[in-house]
């Protein structure tokens, strides 16, 4: 029987061993006979201990496997959670790009999701009007700016930012405060969502709100709230907790509104914050000659057979006509 200390002994399942060996001590003892030399090797590796034979057996590999082993863990955090020691890249704490804190399990809302399987009715298409800017640089600066709370919010206060598109020219619209104003005007109107007990608002520009409003350029519109109907839209994106407001619409409306730019804009904004605070679906008209539901999709027509050719929605496929209303409780003023 060979000696539990020979290195040489075949490994269990019969293949070489893990290293090569060559063992001066043992092989002098083996070729001269000299059998002295065994009890001082074994002597000197008691001393060493369970660790001392660990590292005579593998050498290297006695570091290389947890050091690895480590590495890998590290890289499967990094891939599954993200960099935990990474640090958000703000140029000066007032500029956002379009992948800002991303949560993907929210998802686009507001935007018709299915293609238009023939021509686009024309009650959705945009009116002739003034020029815009076609495309912007796809990062927003926050307007300054901050408001006192406005509503009861017995249930939730939703603070929010407002935000222009990097690009964008607002000289014909009187600048971004104008922007900013029609926004804060519209949330804290008694006819806006704060009718609700529930619900507060307040703005913010410091620090991470509810949500962003932001004025955008139509083709940095398409990519924030995608564009499978071929019609200008907003959008709320719950991926960027952020209301898109297309440029294109702002400036020119929709054909539903005849002209009424003001209401368009009022409109506009309390639809996409009610996606933003929770309101996900779409509402067909009720009645005929009724005022347009807040979320129903007046960007697109307030007859309820035009958005059934777009989207095919359930509740939309009959005539009922309704009138265009910017407001969510209307009658309250």
């Amino acid at each position: 029987m060979s000696s539990p200390s020979n290195p040489r002994r075949p490994r269990p399942d019969g293949r070489a061993p893990l290293r090569a060996e060559w063992d001066p001590i043992n092989s002098t003892a083996a070729t001269s006979g000299d059998q002295r030399n065994r009890p001082l090797r074994e002597r000197r590796y008691a001393k060493q201990g369970r660790l001392g034979r660990i590292l005579r057996t593998y050498g290297w590999r006695a570091y290389a496997v947890p050091v690895l082993a480590v590495l890998t863990a590290v890289a499967l955090v990094v891939t599954f959670w993200g960099n935990p020691f990474a640090t958000e890249h703000r140029t000066d704490g007032a500029t956002e790009n379009l992948s800002r804190n991303p949560t993907p399990e929210k998802t686009i809302v507001g935007a018709p999701s299915k293609v238009v399987p023939g021509p686009v009715p024309p009650a959705g298409m945009l009116p002739v009007g003034g020029q815009f800017t076609e495309k912007g640089q796809g990062i927003w600066h926050v307007v300054p700016g901050a408001t006192p709370k406005v509503g009861e919010g017995r249930q939730q206060t939703f603070t929010y930012m407002i935000a222009v598109e990097d690009g964008v020219d607002m000289s014909a619209l009187s600048g971004d405060q104008a922007f900013a104003a029609m926004i804060d005007k519209t949330l804290s109107d008694p006819r806006s969502w704060i009718h609700d007990p529930a619900v507060a608002f307040q703005r913010i520009d410091k620090g991470t709100p509810t949500f962003t409003i932001s004025l955008t350029s139509p083709m940095t519109t398409r990519s924030a709230c995608g564009y499978t109907i071929q019609l200008e839209s907003s959008c709320y994106n719950g991926e960027l907790g952020r209301v898109v407001i297309n440029l294109a619409r702002w400036v020119r409306g929709a054909t539903a509104f005849e002209g009424d730019l003001t209401g368009y804009r009022q409109y506009a904004i309390n639809h996409e914050v009610g996606h933003a605070i929770g309101y996900a679906q779409h509402v067909p008209c009720p009645a005929q000659g009724a005022l347009a539901p807040i979320m129903m999709q007046q960007s697109f027509g307030v007859k309820n057979r035009d958005i059934f050719d777009l989207d095919k929605s359930e509740g939309y496929d009959n005539d009922l006509t309704c009138r265009p209303n910017a407001w969510v409780a209307p009658t309250l003023k």
